[in-house]
């Protein structure tokens, strides 16, 4: 899996792929804020955003954007879960890399060019973005939880990892779909990072910003995602390939 490590790329495609569900308040000001970074020379951008099921108008303004060209889009009838939007919208990649963005503002899209930066110089095929490696106002829960998380991820896989449920993912696109991904809801966090740790893959990490925002602002994920996540990791660790 690291044949591609150790060369630079001049010319590259970035898919920047946006799982999105019930975000009308936020998915315009997102997608501006995508297609307005500037990634560096050579570097070309699609944006590739997966509606899972949206109900509140997120669909109108979606189709508003695919009508001016910007953007292609794929529906679902019904909402699946984070990790099956992802899954869809790989299906629509054409790039040379995967950046995965969620659909809020908790992080920032101007942090591209850092989340890109190792892959593009080929020193690595994965990168996430640690909210952790530098100060952030990160509420008390979401720090036990992820550190829980992450915790078990290191001792199960032999990682060094700070920060396994981050957004921000960066992969090579050979490499992510090399993992055969099953995941439909939030398990799509500890599963990709399961099967890219399971098959030998270096992670590397780098800070960026975050600004969290609250359930009555939309925060979807719950507890008892955190339970599922560790049931996941350890179902990764101790199953066949």
């Amino acid at each position: 899996m690291g044949g591609h490590v150790g060369a630079p790329h001049l010319y590259m495609k970035v898919s920047i792929l946006i799982p999105v569900y019930n975000e009308r308040s936020t998915i315009e000001e997102v997608v501006r804020r995508v297609l307005a970074v500037e990634l560096g020379p050579g570097m070309e951008r699609e944006v590739i955003v997966a509606d899972d099921g949206s109900r509140d108008g997120t669909r109108e303004i979606l189709d508003r954007l695919r009508g001016a060209g910007v953007i292609k889009v794929h529906t679902s009838l019904i909402n699946l879960g984070k990790g099956a939007a992802v899954r869809f919208a790989l299906e629509y990649t054409t790039g040379d890399i995967v950046l995965i963005q969620d659909a809020d503002l908790e992080l920032s899209p101007e942090e591209y060019p850092r989340l890109l930066a190792p892959i593009v110089a080929g020193t690595t095929e994965v990168v996430y973005g640690s909210r952790f490696l530098q100060p952030n106002p990160v509420p008390f829960k979401a720090v036990v939880a992820n550190r829980v998380l992450t915790l078990l991820t290191n001792v199960l896989y032999g990682a060094r990892l700070t920060d396994m449920e981050t957004a921000y993912k960066v992969f090579r696109t050979d490499v992510i779909r090399k993992l055969g991904l099953r995941c439909v809801g939030f398990e799509f966090e500890p599963e990709v990072t399961a099967r890219l740790l399971r098959r030998g893959v270096d992670i590397t990490e780098v800070p960026i910003s975050y600004v969290p925002r609250p359930r009555t602002e939309g925060k979807k994920i719950r507890w008892y995602d955190g339970v599922k996540a560790i049931y996941y990791l350890l179902r990764y660790r101790f199953t066949s390939r």
